[in-house]
């Protein structure tokens, strides 16, 4: 079965699954609007859920454990070691677009930083990425005119505003 295309939600939950096994509860508190992950992406408790069933189905997490005590019972989900492998390899690709870097970008960042994983390698990808977006429009801007041109200007320095945040990732040199 080829495997379904992700969205944020889901790869968020696979990588939170690929942490440690975790209920679904944990992962709507995590990425609610006060959570530690939703200061950067929030995800809805009941597409926290979608997401889970999505990626059982998928085979990327399975349903372990049932915690019981203190409330209802909650099953924990754990990433399969396919999923794990995804989950790492999701977090250590730049993004392709621009206005990803606010959202998918930041929140591998957050979990990078949960994880206690270097992000360096996902910072110097990103540049990689960037450098070409930057040189590719500021010819383009050349030879625009009237509106083409003020878009064209709006989305060089986004480019060029994200290499500058990029910088400011970068462990001071030495």
């Amino acid at each position: 079965m080829p495997l379904p295309r992700l969205g944020l939600a889901e790869w968020t939950v696979l990588a939170l699954t690929a942490e440690r096994p975790v209920h679904g509860f944990a992962i709507a508190a995590l990425t609610a609007s006060d959570g530690e992950i939703g200061r950067v992406w929030q995800i809805p408790r009941p597409v926290v859920y979608r997401a889970i069933g999505r990626l059982v189905e998928a085979g990327l997490i399975t349903a372990g454990a049932v915690e019981t005590g203190g409330g209802p019972p909650r099953t924990l989900y754990a990433a399969t070691g396919q999923g794990d492998e995804l989950a790492t390899e999701w977090l250590l690709t730049p993004v392709a677009h621009v206005r990803d870097l606010r959202s998918e970008f930041l929140l591998k960042l957050a979990v990078l930083h949960r994880r206690g994983t270097d992000p360096s390698p996902l910072v110097a990808g990103q540049r990689a990425v960037l450098e070409p977006i930057v040189a590719a429009l500021r010819v383009e801007q050349d030879g625009a005119d009237e509106f083409d041109r003020a878009l064209v200007a709006w989305r060089r320095t986004s480019a060029e505003a994200a290499l500058t945040f990029l910088d400011e990732l970068a462990p001071p040199s030495s």
